[in-house]
């Protein structure tokens, strides 16, 4: 039966809650935040969008990295400032205007946001941050003419070629030099594609304009390298890459000096090489400026958030944190505590039949005492089972040993194999045959391998076969046995499958009524059903008793005599065989007026060529 929870235990209920509960805490200190902070403080957190910023200064900075001076830049200023909605000025270092966004008078920022110094600050390879460094779009001297261009896309395109032969993709990708790069998207190494014919060394050789430079940066790196005692005559030989991403810093060092592994030498030629590379570049990029950036055409007061609107953040957002990680943890361990209880107990071993104690009364309680039942079904199957171990080992031991024992006497010549004893041995053999057969149809049953050979069935002739089968078992033991069907029902199913399903009812109904008693077998049509029933006048199933009749090595008598004891097996069949054709079987009883086994099968129409 369903058990009823009560709606404020339900798990459901008490999450709902919960979230309810942080949910309202969350508006809470948001409103409260919203409504203790000024209009102009939330324009100016607004206003002040760092991406924004970032975004004038590299731009600014790539102008300033690809011109002289900054006599066209105020083109670039307006644009900027209609784009982003911020002020943006930039002056000399002695405050000097150069260009400025705001009407002409308007005061400039109290400080500077940043300056604009391509050769120290590198905006560009990594987007939103300040590196240290040369901004790679500072080129000067190195910049490729034309003629130079078309010899290396020449280069370029027929390495990628050639890594096209190979199976790897490649791209081209131009520097700011002018310089084209064939990388790999993903990264693949050419010489795990077989491509190291195409790593030819023509492309990375430095052009005469090239070569020209470098011959430059080397006469004025030689002075600071002379004094710091690392010249020692002759040319130089600077590390160059081709990638473009910042050629010739101060990490390309001179190849002699970098083998040694000297970290002051090697520190001494980064400092001497990116010294002479700023003094060589300088005449080619615009003058250092400082970038002044305001809130622009709107122009509500400044706004610098104070100590106490500090606290009242800091405190609102600890409060909430706590108020969540507090009920949370208590939830959770509520609901924690006995799944870790479940869990203990399903890891203890299975002989131990662990139960649970069952301290709530929502979900996880229901859980609770399904798993001790589903903990009492198990110790009393494996009671059940290690009995009928037990019986079936008395079973099978008992005629063999009489078999064995006859066996022995005549082979020894004691007695003589006349027809008494050869019966004997025979009916012996049909126990054994008996209880084998039934563990073969359980263990088929289990393996969903029981087969079936269906045709249309008179239910009247099947009782009355099923009758005559047994008719001298009951004569014997001084049994009525009658049947009574309706000649009109027909079913479809296996004949010798039922009449096993059957008999192993009437075998039963037998065993367990007394003489002078009656077996009944009756069948009749209910709707789309049909209905078979085995009823006998025997003293009847123990209320207790009778929800287990169909539950394997359950046997209600436990003594194991011939004439009621049997293995356990035979009700259990008798499930399975009706479970495969689609029915079902179902015991009634009352103590001293014996019992009734119905079995519910589909009914089929009588076949046209039927008598």
């Amino acid at each position: 039966m369903k058990r009823r929870i009560p709606l404020r235990k339900r798990l459901l209920v008490r999450l709902l809650f919960v979230s309810a509960l942080i949910a309202v805490c969350s508006v809470a200190a948001t409103a409260w935040l919203a409504v203790t902070t000024t209009t102009s403080a939330l324009k100016e957190e607004q206003g002040q969008d760092l991406a924004a910023d970032n975004s004038i200064l590299a731009r600014l900075s790539g102008y300033a990295a690809t011109h002289s001076d900054w006599s066209g830049v105020r083109g670039t200023v307006r644009e900027l400032a209609a784009r982003t909605g911020r002020r943006i000025a930039l002056t000399t270092a002695d405050r000097t205007l150069v260009a400025d966004s705001a009407p002409r008078g308007t005061p400039l920022p109290p400080r500077a946001a940043a300056a604009v110094d391509p050769l120290r600050t590198d905006t560009y390879t990594e987007t939103g941050a300040q590196l240290s460094g040369i901004d790679p779009r500072v080129v000067g001297p190195y910049r490729l003419p034309a003629k130079e261009r078309v010899t290396l896309d020449a280069l370029a395109a027929r390495r990628t070629r050639c890594y096209e032969r190979h199976g790897l993709r490649s791209t081209v990708v131009r520097t700011a030099s002018g310089r084209p790069v064939v990388s790999t998207p993903d990264g693949s190494d050419p010489a795990s594609y077989g491509a190291e014919a195409c790593e030819d060394g023509e492309l990375n050789t430095p052009t005469p304009t090239e070569r020209t430079a470098l011959a430059t940066l080397t006469d004025l790196a030689r002075p600071c390298l002379r004094q710091a005692g690392v010249d020692v005559g002759g040319p130089l030989f600077l590390t160059f890459d081709p990638s473009g991403k910042d050629p010739f810093d101060g990490r390309y060092l001179l190849a002699k000096y970098a083998e040694r592994g000297d970290g002051a030498t090697e520190r001494a030629v980064q400092h001497c090489v990116l010294t002479a590379r700023r003094t060589q570049l300088e005449p080619y990029v615009a003058p250092v400026a400082d970038l002044f950036l305001g809130i622009g055409d709107q122009n509500p007061s400044r706004f610098d958030m104070s100590p106490a609107n500090k606290a009242k953040v800091v405190g609102a957002a600890g409060l909430v944190l706590a108020v969540t990680v507090a009920v949370t943890a208590v939830v959770a361990m509520r609901l924690v505590r006995p799944l870790r209880a479940l869990t203990a107990a399903a890891q203890q071993p299975p002989e131990l039949h662990v139960r649970v104690p069952v301290t709530t009364r929502d979900e996880t309680g229901i859980l609770a005492e399904a798993f001790n039942d589903l903990t009492e079904r198990r110790k009393r199957l494996e009671a059940q089972r290690k009995a009928m171990v037990s019986d079936i080992a008395h079973e099978l031991r008992s005629p063999l040993t009489n078999i064995r024992g006859w066996l022995e006497v005549v082979r020894d010549g004691v007695v003589d194999p006349d027809p008494a004893l050869l019966a004997s041995l025979h009916d012996e053999s049909l126990v054994l045959q008996r209880i084998i057969d039934d563990l073969q149809d359980l263990a088929a049953a289990d393996a969903g391998t029981l087969r079936l050979h269906r045709e249309p069935l008179r239910a009247g002739d099947l009782l009355d076969q099923v009758a005559a089968a047994h008719r001298v078992a009951a004569d014997a033991a001084g049994v009525a046995l009658r049947t009574g069907a309706d000649p009109a029902v027909w079913l479809d199913a296996d004949p010798v499958r039922m009449r096993q399903a059957l008999g192993n009812l009437v075998s039963n109904a037998l065993r367990h009524t007394p003489a002078d008693g009656t077996v009944t077998l009756e069948a009749r049509r209910d709707g789309d059903d049909v209905v078979l029933t085995v009823a006998d006048t025997g003293a009847g199933i123990a209320a207790e008793d009778l929800p287990h009749v169909f539950d394997r090595f359950w046997r209600a008598e436990k003594s194991r005599s011939r004439r009621t004891g049997g293995s356990g097996l035979g009700l259990p069949i008798v499930r399975h065989l009706l479970a495969a054709h689609g029915g079902s079987a179902e015991a009634a009883s009352e103590p001293g007026a014996g019992a009734v086994f119905t079995l519910l099968l589909p009914a089929a129409e009588r076949p046209a060529d039927a008598g």
